[in-house]
């Protein structure tokens, strides 16, 4: 019973195979195909298949066959340089000057060395004196009546077996090469003839639609990468305007233009990294400069008194990998901004720091300012709830009184997570007379700084931040795609 339930089940193409495997011994899979009027690819599927029901048996050798290289398989078109040569000069009266020759037969410099060296060789063409030489045939040419060396190469790309010596020749020229396959052969076993049998009183193929059917990885964007997509795109939507967001960054744009002082604890070694080579770049427009450096020195005219200490531009120069987004926002302001007008990046960001569930060296970052004359804090903490429900999928937003060195007022952005609870997600506030006077910005700076990656998690459900960079397949392909 169980060996005819297998022949009910069995596809057309494996019928096809096994019949034309009937009263037959060990046959290749190529003679298969043709035998069986099934393509070659699907032959094999079939014979997989058949011996996994134990139908067939399998017989694998090595065999070794001469094919033609691309120079050869080139030759057997056009013809060899030496027998090319002989042919050229046979319809030219058996001599011509070394220019025409080679014109007429259309040959490389490299060819017609060659051709020269080897005709000459054998005797064919012997070369006459005088201010231009020229070729001869000779009477050896004339009598020569082998075959031809590119009828030859016809014959090994057709198949023909050819004689060693001619073979050595053309493998030392470097026209054909020795190649090694392994071929496999199959034949009907007792169990596969008693199936073939049964094939004749089967009308219609049996399908089992009770049975397990095999799982399916579609491809699809990795979890996190797809969230950030969908942020950039939505910001995009309501006319935010991308950023560029460099990986290195000098410490003028990403301190001393957001009014952080050069002593300030945060520019230590133990808070952020700085690069070992190239060690400093450099700084912007004279002018822009200037402002901050007086802006840091004794306020400038933003109505602050400074920091009170001598600014250093060597300080400034100093290269490093970008600690926060805000750096980008410096940069923005610096090369100039439409007013109105609304800006964002999600950058790569660094820190030294201790690694946990929430934290990590490397990270994400989106920032967004807006410069606009009607902008208060209020409409940002309007919009930044906004972003917390439509990014994170929580109405669950709390907002806590901060201090950043570059905005007043400032607050910190929270949201519930399903298991970590309350997450801080980031920092907004007004940037401060300080960060965009300097700047050549007159207009009130709305600036906000969302840790994208703890976004993510709210969003995907995770606990562990680690694991939106996860090479867990299992996570990768079961995790619930961000819409």
């Amino acid at each position: 019973m169980e060996l005819k339930q297998t022949a009910e089940s069995l596809s057309d193409i494996e019928k096809k195979t096994l019949k034309a495997l009937e009263q037959e011994k060990f046959i290749g899979l190529e003679e298969l195909s043709k035998k069986s009027n099934v393509q070659i690819d699907s032959t094999r599927r079939a014979i997989a298949w058949l011996e996994e029901k134990d139908f067939v048996e399998l017989e694998e050798r090595k065999e070794s066959s001469t094919e033609l290289t691309e120079r050869g398989k080139e030759y057997a078109l056009k013809g060899l340089p030496e027998e090319n040569m002989l042919k050229t000069l046979q319809g030219i009266g058996g001599v011509g000057d070394f220019p025409e020759v080679m014109n007429k037969a259309g040959f490389s410099k490299e060819e017609f060395n060659f051709a020269l060296g080897y005709n000459k060789k054998k005797n064919f063409i012997s070369i006459l004196p005088g201010e231009k030489p020229r070729i001869q045939l000779t009477g050896v040419a004339e009598e020569i009546k082998e075959e031809s060396l590119q009828e030859t190469l016809k014959k090994i790309e057709s198949g023909e077996k050819i004689e060693n010596e001619k073979s050595r020749e053309l493998e030392t020229r470097g026209l054909v090469k020795n190649v090694e396959k392994t071929v496999r052969k199959a034949k009907l076993n007792s169990r596969g003839i008693e199936a073939l049998k049964l094939l004749g009183t089967i009308k219609q193929r049996a399908y089992n639609i009770q049975g397990k059917v095999p799982e399916l990885f579609i491809g699809k964007k990795q979890p996190y990468m797809r969230f950030l997509l969908e942020a950039r795109r939505k910001l995009a939507e309501i006319g935010f305007i991308e950023m560029e967001s460099p990986l290195i960054v000098s410490e003028f744009y990403n301190f001393d233009a957001l009014f952080q002082p050069q002593g300030h604890p945060a520019r230590q070694w133990s808070d952020t990294y700085q690069l070992k080579r190239p060690k400093k770049g450099e700084l912007p427009d004279k002018k822009i400069v200037e402002r901050v450096k007086a802006t840091h020195e004794n306020g400038w005219k933003t109505g602050s008194k400074g920091w009170q200490y001598t600014w250093s531009a060597e300080i400034a120069k100093r290269l490093m990998p970008t600690a926060h987004c805000t750096a980008h926002s410096a940069r923005q302001l610096a090369k100039g901004v439409k007013v109105p007008g609304k800006y964002f990046a999600v950058a790569r960001c660094y820190r030294p720091d201790v690694v946990d569930a929430r934290h990590l060296i490397e990270f994400n970052q989106m920032e967004g300012i807006i410069i606009d004359e009607s902008m208060n804090f209020r409409k940002l903490l309007g919009m930044l709830k906004q972003f917390a429900v439509e990014f994170a999928g929580t109405d669950k937003v709390k907002f806590a009184p901060d201090y950043f060195p570059f905005t007043e007022p400032s607050c910190e952005l929270q949201v519930k997570h399903p298991k970590l609870g309350w997450v801080e997600l980031g920092g907004s506030g007004i940037f401060r007379p300080e960060l965009a006077l300097p700047l050549g910005i007159k207009e009130p700076v709305l600036a906000w700084g969302i840790g994208i990656d703890r976004l993510a998690m709210v969003k995907l459900g995770i606990k562990d931040i680690r694991q939106l960079f996860s090479d867990d397949l299992n996570w990768l392909r079961n995790a619930k795609v961000a819409q």
